[in-house]
């Protein structure tokens, strides 16, 4: 995108319904530390000629490549496991991946992915962690979640929608709608609770996966068709309901319902709550949602903490190249600090890097299947906006402050509304008047140019639009926005395009060697599937072709056995 035509967009934006308000003065701000900066300058230093001859050599048993959730979940495997010799080398200054957490004025905020869904029973190594760290014990015979109370668990209310100048409680648009959409509405309902009987939806998928046996006949089907296809197909053409099913693949996938696959459409209610229609809530189970100030660097924090105690966490650390030879794995990492080159070797390495990285540091060496990943995965960029508040803001009519404000067609490229970090500080049912942080979101998958534009336009192009948005909303937000920061993902995530199941259910996969390894925890680990060599295990969301939780760290749990 180039400089001209994204100011006209920001001048066209300004003029559309909802902004006519004059551009206040942006409030201070600029881009924060992000995987994009830090990658970019990397690749310059290596197109300058870097000396990759090794000045530090260093040795572990089992090394980690990534330190993203996968490669935190394999690290936390590993050491439940009695493998004490271990080594993650991670870019960032902190782990996380996109689940990092920052501060703005004093108060935590995430970075990236902010929420996690009370698992289901398809994920037992998700809920044995929650466990672990107090967020799920048993009282009288029934699960309870979120620890201390259920203080963990989104407060409510929950969600709201801003719509026809008001808000209103739940992101299905409800004001204004008529017959034919309750009724379509409906149809979807059934036909996602009549899928998900008769088809293998699971999250993670990496349980419902069999080596050989290919992908279920539906799966297939709905694999091969965009989601706006199957909808069209189905006669659900409303468009209340296709722009709230648009919101929430841009939601999870990074990219809207004309882009994603219909197996990804579905799969974002079949395997987890279903879809509930209007009067039919009680169809749906809701396991609630657990979240924190900083997102799930809440939880990121927790799986770093003992890598850290133990010294085992290398941040910092970008990697080069990875060799696997017949007697171990040999990693060349830059310290970013220092601008040494380190040498590892290790008897095996979990690559937990996404796919297009992978094949980049591994060559001519990589697999034939880590190329063909790193070609048909493509990828989403994220702009993640975090606004610092000197006190909440005041609301136009409507439902009550929530934790997730959605704005209907909001002019923002890719804009998906914001979480309030303050939310979970709730006293007497009322929000503190305390200074907060909004944390906004912007799924650019589908914006031409999007990625080239994060790497040169002034991080003002990218405020003032959405300030503007806001400010429809919010009438007040200039007078108590301090500052605003921005957080660049260039590559976050793959995006589930058609094909992209039947690819991944044709890769090679090894199952776990130590089967029924007893951890010191007393989980028995599970017989998982994962991509593997001799010395190397692939651990990443990728390998799922979509980025949530529950993905990644089954992913890195699964590799990080395998490397045991």
């Amino acid at each position: 995108m180039h400089r001209r035509s994204f100011l006209a967009l920001a001048a066209s934006l300004l003029a559309l319904p909802g902004c006519e308000r004059a551009p206040a003065a942006l409030p201070a701000g600029g881009f924060g530390t992000d995987d994009l900066a830090r990658g970019h300058a990397l690749r310059e230093r290596l197109a300058q000629g870097l000396d990759l001859r090794p000045d530090v050599r260093q040795r572990t048993r089992v090394l980690i490549a990534g330190g993203g959730i996968a490669g935190l979940a394999a690290a936390r495997a590993l050491r439940l496991a009695g493998v004490p010799d271990v080594a993650l080398l991670e870019l960032q200054d902190s782990a996380g991946g996109n689940s990092r957490a920052g501060q703005l004025g004093g108060l935590a905020c995430p970075l990236g992915a902010h929420y996690l869904p009370v698992p289901g029973d398809g994920a037992p190594e998700v809920q044995d962690l929650l466990e672990e760290l107090g967020l799920r014990r048993r009282e009288a015979g029934r699960w309870r979640h979120g620890g201390d109370g259920g203080r963990h668990l989104v407060h409510s209310p929950q969600e709201r929608l801003y719509l026809h100048g008001h808000w209103q409680e739940g992101l299905l648009p409800l004001q204004g709608v008529g017959a034919g959409t309750l009724a379509q509405y409906r149809r979807f309902g059934a036909r996602v609770a009549q899928l998900a009987r008769t088809a293998p939806f699971a999250m993670p998928t990496l349980g419902t996966w069999r080596a050989g046996q290919g992908l279920h006949p539906e799966i297939a089907a709905l694999d091969a068709v965009t989601f706006d296809a199957w909808l069209a197909h189905e006669g659900l053409d409303d468009a209340w309901l296709r722009w709230y099913l648009d919101y929430c693949c841009r939601d999870d996938y990074g990219a809207g319902s004309a882009r994603v696959s219909a197996w990804a459409g579905i799969h974002y209610f079949a395997s987890r709550h279903g879809f509930a229609a209007p009067g039919e809530e009680g169809d749906v189970q809701d396991h609630g949602v657990l979240a924190w100030p900083e997102g799930n660097g809440w939880l990121a924090q927790r799986l770093a903490a003992p890598l850290q105690a133990a010294a085992q966490l290398h941040t910092g650390r970008a990697v080069l190249r990875i060799d696997e030879g017949a007697d171990g794995v040999q990693l060349d990492a830059l310290d970013l600090a220092s601008g040494r080159v380190e040498r590892w070797q290790a008897e095996r390495c979990v690559v937990a890097l996404p796919t297009f990285i992978a094949a980049r540091v591994l060559g001519a060496g990589a697999p034939d299947v880590v190329h063909q990943a790193a070609r048909r995965l493509p990828r989403a960029p994220w702009l993640v906006a975090n606004l610092h508040l000197s006190r909440p803001l005041q609301d136009v009519p409507g439902a009550a402050p929530s934790w997730d404000n959605v704005i209907h067609a909001d002019p923002v490229p890719g804009g998906l509304g914001y979480v309030d970090a303050g939310h979970q500080r709730l006293a007497g049912g009322a929000l503190l008047a305390a200074p907060t942080v909004l944390t906004y979101y912007q799924a650019l998958g589908d914006v031409p140019g999007a990625r080239a534009a994060l790497a040169t336009q002034d991080w003002t192009h990218w405020a003032a639009p959405m300030l503007q948005s806001l400010s429809a909303a919010h009438p007040d937000l200039p007078d108590v926005a301090t500052r605003l920061e921005l957080t660049r993902h260039g590559h976050a995530m793959a995006i589930p395009v058609p094909g992209t199941q039947a690819f991944l259910s044709q890769i090679g996969l090894q199952s776990n060697k130590n089967k029924g390894l007893q951890l010191s925890n007393g989980e028995r680990a599970r017989v998982l599937p994962v991509p593997a060599t001799a010395r190397l295990v692939f651990a990443h969301a990728d390998w799922s072709g979509y980025s949530v939780f529950e993905e990644a760290f089954t992913r890195g749990h699964a590799a990080g056995l395998w490397a045991a």
